[in-house]
């Protein structure tokens, strides 16, 4: 007969973190993870009292709802696709969010090379060819570009 070993079916509260803790750890406000909890994306246990009580799998949690974000991704579309069984089950939003970060990083290159060119040139930024370039680039057209409406003709 093997012998029994006793088990502790209760996580030890060393083994659990409160609100307090776990927003500490990652330097965040408690209302965050409030916040978090209404949105579905983390689910702390309760306790007597109605105190909320995270278990060891939250840290990582955290850390991916803090990823996500740093991605670009919104709460909802983390929700969405952090409450599925497999992420992967949300290829086109990610898909579609990967596009959206390609369009973010051209434009920061863009305004990443603008920003060289200005400290790099020796023109005053009003005298620089290439300044006025860029500006006259972003100016939309004019009304008198546009086809005629009826009646205007």
């Amino acid at each position: 007969m093997r012998p029994t070993v006793p088990v502790n079916v209760h996580m030890k509260s060393s083994e659990e973190l409160t609100i307090g803790e776990l927003a500490d750890r990652f330097g965040l406000a408690t209302h965050v993870l409030r916040h978090w909890e209404s949105m579905g994306l983390i689910e702390p246990a309760r306790r007597a009292g109605g105190q909320r009580r995270y278990g060891q799998d939250a840290p990582a949690r955290v850390a991916l709802i803090l990823m996500g974000k740093e991605a670009g991704l919104g709460l909802r579309e983390l929700s969405a696709v952090l409450s599925a069984a497999d992420p992967m089950d949300h290829r086109d939003l990610l898909r579609r969010h990967v596009v959206e970060l390609e369009q973010r990083i051209a434009r920061a290159r863009a305004a990443k090379d603008m920003i060289e060119h200005a400290l790099a040139c020796p023109h005053r930024f009003a005298d620089c060819a290439h300044a006025r370039e860029r500006i006259a680039a972003r100016i939309p057209p004019g009304r008198t570009d546009r086809p005629p409406t009826c009646g205007e003709a």
